[in-house]
This record gives C-alpha cells, sequence and structure tokens, in this order.
C-alpha cells in the first residue's frame, strides 16, 4: 500500500477540501576527504512524509519523520485559524500520463556498498595528486531515492531515482602564492562516473595555476568554462525567469516577455527530460507531468515557469516546475513545494575550447567563480570573484596563469554580448544550486579588477 494513502484517508475523514502527501525515502552515502586522505565514511538511510492540505482556500501544511504519523493532518488543521484564504487557488492536479526518462535510476549505485565507495573516492584522491600539490580535499556523496506524491484527487505516482557527485579541491604552496583548483562530477548513473576525471581536473587546473601573474584592470573577452558559467546560471540566471520573479517585476527582463534579450545564437532550455540530468523527473514535485521549456529560444524571451500556486496567482497553469528540493541531492518531502527550473541548459555551440581561446585576442579563461550572487536583481546587476583557474589570453595564446580578479556586471548587457558557445556541454551541480547543463560561453566587453 502507498505510504500517503493513510494521510489521504484520514484528511478525507476530516472532510477537508484537499490534501496532498509527500512521502521520500533515501539511502546516502558520503565520503569525506581531509588533508589528501579518507576522513569519514557515513552511510544512513531516512524516511519522512509531508502534508498539505487545502481547505475553504487556505492551505495549511505539517511534516514529519514519522511515516506512520497521521495525527500531523490534525496538527495542520489547527492553523486554520490564523491563515487568509487564497481565493485564487484551484486544484491540486489530477492523474496524467508520464514518460520514462532514460539513465536516471541505476540499481548498482542504490546497492552500493561504504567499502565501493571509499574505492571510487581514492581513485578520486590519487588521480589528483601530484608533486606541487599539498593538500587535497573533497567529498563523494551517492544517493538512492524513492519519492511519492498523491492526492484526494485520485493522483498517486512514484519515481526511484539514483545521483552521484565527487569534488576534489586542491590546494599548493609551490609557487610565489598559494593556488587552488577544483574537479566535479555529477551523473545519474556509474558508468557515466569518471573519478578519475574528477582528480585530473582539480590537479591541472591547481598546476597550471601556478605562479600566475596580475591581471590589469582593463575590459576582457571572458570565455567561461561549464563550472563557471553553471554557478552565474544557478545563482543569476534563473529566477529571472520565474513567473512569481518576473510578474512582481523583480526580474531584470520583467515585461519583455516576447522581445530579444540574448544574441541569436542564445537559447536557454529547462529540460528535465534529459537522459543523466542530476534535475531529470517524469513529473515535477506536485505530480504535474514535466516537459523541456525554451526561457530563450534563439535570442527571445520565451517562457517563464512555475508551480501550482503562483500559476493560479496569475492567472494561468503550472508549467510543471514544483521543485521540493532534497540534500545532498535529490527530493525532499517538503511539504509546501516552490518553483524551480529542473536541468537549466544552454544550448551548446560549435567551437571547441581550443577555437575560442585562438579566436581570442585580449582575454581571459576561467575555470571557477565563487560568491556569485545579484547586486541589484531588478536591473540586473551582479558580482562574482574568480579565485582560481584563471589564464590570461594574449593574441590566441594562454601566456600565463592569472591572480584573482573580481566582476561586476549586467546579466542583460551580458547576454547582448555572447560571442561564441561552445560544444563541451557537461552536467554542473554546485554546493546547494539548482542542476545546470552547460558548455563553456565566452563573451566580450567584461571589465575585470584585479583583487
Amino acid at each position: 500500500m502507498s505510504n500517503c494513502e493513510p494521510f489521504l484517508r484520514k484528511a478525507a475523514g476530516l472532510h477537508i477540501d484537499e490534501c496532498e502527501a509527500v512521502h521520500v525515502r533515501k539511502k546516502i552515502t558520503t565520503v569525506r576527504i581531509t588533508d589528501s586522505e579518507i576522513a569519514e565514511l557515513k552511510q544512513n538511510s531516512e524516511q519522512s512524509i509531508g502534508v498539505r492540505l487545502v481547505h475553504e482556500k487556505k492551505i495549511l501544511s505539517a511534516a514529519s519523520t514519522d511515516i506512520e504519523d497521521t495525527s500531523i493532518v490534525e496538527r495542520a488543521l489547527q492553523t486554520k485559524s490564523l491563515l487568509e484564504p487564497k481565493s485564487f487557488w484551484k486544484s491540486l492536479p489530477h492523474p496524467a500520463q508520464f514518460d520514462k526518462i532514460e539513465k536516471t535510476y541505476d540499481k548498482k549505485l542504490e546497492e552500493i556498498t561504504g567499502m565501493e565507495a571509499v574505492e571510487i573516492a581514492k581513485i578520486m584522491i590519487q588521480s589528483s595528486s601530484d608533486q606541487k600539490i599539498k593538500r587535497i580535499s573533497g567529498s563523494l556523496n551517492i544517493v538512492s531515492e524513492y519519492f511519492e506524491v498523491a492526492n484526494t484527487n485520485g493522483l498517486s505516482c512514484a519515481d526511484k531515482a539514483t545521483y552521484i557527485a565527487g569534488t576534489i579541491n586542491t590546494d599548493s604552496d609551490y609557487g610565489s602564492v598559494p593556488v587552488s583548483g577544483i574537479g566535479a562530477m555529477s551523473c545519474r548513473t556509474m558508468n557515466l562516473f569518471s573519478a578519475e576525471q574528477i582528480g585530473t581536473d582539480a590537479k591541472e587546473m591547481c598546476v597550471n595555476s601556478v605562479n600566475p601573474q596580475s591581471c590589469k584592470q582593463e575590459t576582457y573577452s571572458i570565455i567561461l568554462e561549464p563550472y563557471a558559467i553553471g554557478e552565474m546560471l544557478a545563482f543569476v540566471f534563473s529566477s529571472n525567469f520565474s513567473l512569481k520573479t518576473y510578474s512582481e517585476k523583480r526580474s531584470c527582463f520583467s515585461e519583455k516577455l516576447g522581445t530579444r534579450i540574448a544574441v541569436e545564437d542564445f537559447s536557454l532550455i529547462d529540460d528535465p527530460r534529459f537522459p543523466d540530468g542530476i534535475g531529470s523527473k517524469p513529473f515535477d514535485d506536485e505530480g504535474v507531468p514535466t516537459e523541456t521549456r525554451h526561457l530563450i529560444d534563439s535570442g527571445i524571451f520565451s517562457s517563464t515557469y512555475s508551480d501550482l500556486f503562483h500559476a493560479f496567482k496569475e492567472g494561468s497553469d503550472s508549467t510543471g516546475n514544483a521543485s521540493r528540493l532534497g540534500s545532498p541531492m535529490g527530493r525532499s518531502s517538503s511539504p509546501i513545494p516552490s518553483p524551480a527550473t529542473h536541468n537549466l541548459m544552454i544550448k551548446k555551440g560549435r567551437a571547441s575550447r581550443d577555437q575560442m581561446i585562438r579566436e581570442t585576442k585580449k582575454g581571459l579563461l576561467i575555470g571557477r567563480l565563487w560568491y556569485t550572487y545579484s547586486v541589484n536583481p531588478e536591473r540586473g546587476d551582479f558580482s562574482c570573484t574568480a579565485r582560481s583557474g584563471i589564464r590570461i589570453i594574449e593574441n590566441g595564446k594562454i601566456v600565463s596563469a592569472g591572480k584573482p580578479v573580481r566582476i561586476v556586471h549586467n546579466l542583460p548587457v551580458l547576454l547582448q554580448n555572447i560571442s561564441d558557445i561552445g560544444n563541451d556541454s557537461r552536467n554542473v551541480l554546485q554546493w546547494s544550486a539548482l542542476p545546470c547543463i552547460t558548455p563553456s560561453v565566452k563573451a566580450e566587453g567584461i571589465k575585470a579588477l584585479p583583487i
């Protein structure tokens, strides 16, 4: 029997207008790496339940780690007098058909042992070792998940999913100043995961950053590699396309739907049906079927995204973007979802990374960004810091590593000055961020300030 069913029956017995129950069961394996060694192995299983009630257009909620505790329905109902009705609310979703998505579940990951996970982490460490590297740190997270959502309108759907993500940070005191590097990879299946590549990427970024030269305070052509542009997508781009943000006029693109906001070659897509995408799923976390959605289509602002609540508030329908984000990956049983992209993806271009470098007269290649955030969301101003993985480009060649720089720029201006898009797409999952799929992106006219 469904673990959600007792909660729905309890709500029906109390004559509540609508009830939604969300059940999540997870197995989480974490290997922590400190000082170039395995420092900790943790494996734990957890379950939780969340309920959302809609009664007299008031929305109530409660959650518990006791999946048999149906009393949370009454506890949620006790808050009814404190809430105002949402007159715009229509209905929780009804049953619908869902198509299977490939490469989102791997039995090997679900059944992985702690020692097998440790062996993967050891490969990450070994492949990142170098005489110039002093310290290696990082983590490996493996999650298997069963997610179920059901409601009193007859909807009942479930999904099994697996995730694996590894990160290695390397530090070096070898040259004139300390430098660092990072390697990261996230997948849904073991076959597509390369522990060796993670370590190699971290090693190369660190070693290639030794003896950096100061970057002049100038305007550059900047090539953002996938890990760097992925951070921008998660922390600067994504919120501007939320219907909630758009309708509240807090997006830098508010009132620009249907107009050109980027160069013609640029398309930004939310693709929840991409095989192996970290955010790929057949239905969203309310049970609405997901669909691929062009937010920017060949430069034109084409669409926003929403969950049920914010769609109803604006008199429209959900786009299947309700999210209950879980940690370290996957979903949770949070009783109230929020709108979010699933896999925010830049459509890849044809240029290789080397080709973009050859066609750059004066530029910076940036492999990693830190402290990326919106400064003035309504205008689109943002700030970020490049502290590692910086390479100075002159006349089509990398001439040296670069010292840290700060970039303060504007998103609408950036989108109008993209000059090339790479063919090197990859999954990017920053810490506590939305999943992205992106290639390298080159943009013109960006001022970098030495730190």
